[in-house]
């Protein structure tokens, strides 16, 4: 293990030990999950979420002038975001106004800040489409993603591995890898999936329906949910 692998690692820790502690607040929102349960989700400051757009290698798919904006905070290596893939799919197929902000979020170990160094070099080389196509490659493999499998996707949509390679072996993917975790920090998204959507936090995958219903809510009413009192 490089040095600079074990100081990234080391970073991970740092930041999602604060994180765990705020899991299971109460919602800012009563907002429930397709499986009846209640949503974490809670308030985040308006330049926090602004930051997000911002940060080095998140690349926007879907409209890019979307009015509604969703930005995800995954890892690699998450079940549930591969879980949420394709209906996230779906969600950008059907609402024409939607804006997905992809954020690489590596915090499940070693194999994840290695698949993320290659996703962040994919990012770089290719279109936001390419870049999305290599994502859902990524999605639908089993098992545990590292460097290798990121590479295999990398080549699967036709760029070149050595180049890729190269990109991802640069020291300053550490620094932008440490951007993602702090911001994330920051908004306290203590789960991945993670979801930032119109002044809020959403914690964990709460479904394709619920997801839709915010994104529906969004574009109706300016809000994650339309009509409630907050609590």
């Amino acid at each position: 293990m490089s040095r600079l692998t074990r100081l990234l690692l080391a970073a991970s820790l740092v930041f999602i030990a604060p994180l765990a502690a705020h899991a299971g607040d109460s919602g800012f929102y009563p907002l429930k999950a397709d499986d009846g349960d209640y949503v974490d989700n809670h308030r985040v400051p308006v330049q926090l979420e602004k930051q997000i757009d911002k940060l080095p290698g998140v690349v926007i798919v879907g409209n890019p002038c979307g009015k509604v904006t969703l930005a995800e905070f995954y890892d690699v290596n998450c079940p549930y975001c591969r879980q949420a893939s394709a209906d996230i799919d779906a969600l950008l197929r059907s609402q024409p106004e939607l804006r997905l902000v992809l954020v690489p979020f590596p915090v499940l170990g070693i194999p994840s800040i290695q698949g993320t160094r290659v996703e962040l070099a994919v990012a770089r080389l290719a279109s936001p489409e390419k870049f999305y196509a290599f994502q859902r490659k990524l999605d639908s493999v089993r098992g545990v993603v590292d460097g290798n499998r990121a590479l295999a996707a990398a080549k699967d949509v036709g760029l070149d591995t050595a180049e890729v390679l190269k990109i991802a072996n640069e020291d300053k993917l550490a620094d932008v890898m440490t951007a993602h975790l702090r911001l994330g920090n920051s908004l306290v998204i203590a789960v991945t999936p993670g979801f930032v959507i119109k002044g809020v936090a959403i914690l964990g995958y709460p479904g394709a329906k619920s997801l839709a219903k915010m994104i529906e809510s969004v574009q109706r009413c300016d809000a994650v949910m339309c009509n409630v009192k907050t609590r």
